[in-house]
C-alpha cells in the first residue's frame, strides 16, 4: 500500500496526521501539488511537483496509483477514478468513498456545481474543526490497521 495526498487544497493539519501515520507504520506516503510541498527527510515521504494545469495533479495521482493504494482528496472525480483502479479514497474529514455510491456523489456534486453556476449561492463546505481533523486521524488509523 502506497499513500497519494492530492495536496494542492490539503490542510496543513492533514499533512501532520499523514506524516505521523507514514512515519509509525513505514508505509510510503507522497503529497503530489502543483506547486513545491515541504516534507520531512524520511525515506518514506515524498514530495511530488507536477506543472501547472486543471487536473495534472490528479492525473499524475491515477496514473501512478495501484489497487489498494490509498488516496487522500476532496476531488470527487479523482476518488471515483481511484475507485474504478480497486484503491481506496478518503476525504479530508476522514469520509471513504465507496464504489456502491461514488455515482449518486457524482451526480450530487455535478447538480451543486449547476446550482451555483445559475448564481445560487449555497453557503460553501462548513469550516474544519478539531473533530474532522480526529475523525481522519481515525479513519487512516483503521484503513492502515487493516493493511
Amino acid at each position: 500500500m502506497q499513500i497519494w495526498v492530492d495536496a494542492d487544497a490539503c490542510p496543513g493539519v492533514i499533512r501532520e496526521v499523514l506524516i505521523k501515520a507514514s512515519q509509525r507504520t513505514l508505509v510510503a506516503l507522497t503529497f503530489v501539488a502543483n506547486q513545491r510541498i515541504s516534507v520531512p527527510h524520511n525515506q518514506h515521504i515524498t514530495s511530488l511537483q507536477v506543472s501547472a494545469g486543471f487536473d495534472v495533479a490528479d492525473d499524475e495521482i491515477v496514473k501512478r496509483c495501484n489497487a489498494n493504494d490509498l488516496v487522500i482528496t476532496d476531488d470527487i472525480p479523482l476518488a471515483a477514478e481511484i475507485l474504478a483502479k480497486d484503491g481506496l479514497a478518503v476525504n479530508f474529514r476522514g469520509e471513504a468513498y465507496d464504489k456502491a455510491t461514488i455515482k449518486a456523489t457524482l451526480t450530487m456534486r455535478d447538480f451543486m456545481d449547476q446550482i451555483r453556476a445559475s448564481g445560487e449561492r449555497t453557503g460553501g463546505p462548513k469550516s474544519f474543526s478539531a473533530r474532522d481533523k480526529m475523525n481522519f486521524a481515525n479513519q487512516i488509523d483503521r484503513i492502515l490497521a487493516t493493511r
